[in-house]
């Protein structure tokens, strides 16, 4: 989704890929296979290149040291992406930094683990440090017994544990930082969760309270400031409303991020060109919404042909645009997305019907009634 952009403005753009037959691969003429872990593939990709930027936060931070060390511009660099790598560092930071965090701890065993689920009230939420993505590494834990039960858990050293916080709904403040310093936020967004997955984003958040988006906004600008991220961030947060600031931060990522996919279609400037201006320090595009958008994911089903459904998608709703990832389909795998800017008039619900009926076409095949 990057590749587009950066054809417009003129950048040719590098990808270091699994394998052959990723999407971005395909995307880009320049895709070298490689293995990100490995400090020689990474030297030999990056030579030339004016920057290195990131679709994932799991490239080892000390190859990115040793990059820089050598002369590679890394955008963000490693000492702003060890917040998005590790929970525990993210959480210590945004305590230090005085911003809303939910109660938590770092716990070495279970004996520790139970100790702060009777300290703060069950049930709980144990969470891995580090690799957990899309509800992967999160465990909610109701009593005692259910700590015992992820004893496992420890195998790999200390987790997180924090209080499962009672909100009303899911946000997502997107920002955008250049290495010198200029940087702007989208409008806040209410994000749909199901399974542990966004599901859909409405954008903006609506009938939320002015001065806390106004909070959230600055809160996700200030950690970009203050720990120096470049690149688009995401800061993913829980609406606490009548409680403190009225809202509390749950995690950070550091590269466009799912819930920035309806700037594609909804914001003067998308996400994906917002990357690439930034980690080139060019000045910023505007991020003001074009109108009321909503974006639906869909995810991999029973119909595996996906595009024997375009047709029908397609034509069912001309005004939804259809964003397809062109990875191979397996259930509950995020393969494409769509979304759906509002006419005059037309209310979310409205929207997102619309934007229900076309994922479902695609997702299903053409047996739904459209």
């Amino acid at each position: 989704m990057m590749a587009p952009e950066a054809l417009n403005l003129g950048f040719e753009l590098h990808v270091l890929a699994e394998a052959e037959d990723v999407s971005a691969a395909r995307s880009v003429p320049d895709a070298p296979v490689g293995d990100y872990k490995d400090l020689d593939t990474l030297r030999h990709f990056a030579k030339g290149l004016d920057v290195v930027t990131f679709d994932h936060e799991h490239v080892p931070n000390e190859h990115l040291s040793t990059l820089i060390s050598e002369g590679v511009n890394i955008q963000p660099r490693p000492e702003a992406l060890i917040h998005a790598q590790d929970k525990l560092v993210m959480r210590q930071a945004i305590e230090q930094l005085g911003l809303p965090n939910p109660r938590w701890a770092k716990v070495k065993n279970v004996a520790e683990l139970i100790a702060f689920g009777d300290e703060i009230g069950w049930p709980i939420v144990l969470k891995t440090p580090r690799g957990g993505y899309d509800g992967k590494g999160v465990r909610i834990l109701d009593d005692a017994q259910a700590a015992r039960d992820a004893a496992d858990w420890f195998a790999n050293g200390a987790l997180l544990a924090e209080d499962k916080v009672n909100f009303s709904r899911e946000l997502s403040a997107l920002v955008a930082r250049t290495p010198s310093g200029q940087a702007k936020a989208w409008p806040v967004v209410h994000t749909i969760q199901v399974d542990g997955v966004c599901d859909e984003v409405i954008a903006p958040a609506q009938d939320i309270d002015p001065a806390v988006a106004e909070a959230a906004a600055a809160a996700a600008l200030r950690i970009a400031e203050q720990f120096g991220v470049t690149g688009v961030m995401a800061a993913e947060l829980f609406e606490t409303p009548g409680s403190g600031a009225g809202f509390v931060i749950n995690e950070l990522a550091m590269r466009p991020h799912n819930t920035g996919h309806w700037t594609m279609n909804g914001s003067v400037t998308s996400q994906f060109e917002q990357h690439l201006r930034a980690v080139l320090d060019l000045p910023l595009g505007e991020t003001r919404e074009l109108g009321l958008t909503v974006m639906k994911n869909y995810l991999g089903g029973e119909n595996q042909d996906l595009y024997s459904a375009f047709s029908a998608a397609l034509g069912a709703a001309p005004e939804v645009k259809v964003h397809a990832y062109g990875k191979s389909v397996r259930p509950g795998r995020k393969i494409g997305h769509v979304n759906v800017v509002a006419n005059t008039g037309q209310t979310v619900d409205e929207l997102r019907q619309r934007a229900e009926m076309v994922a479902a076409l695609i997702r299903d095949g053409v047996k739904q009634n459209a």
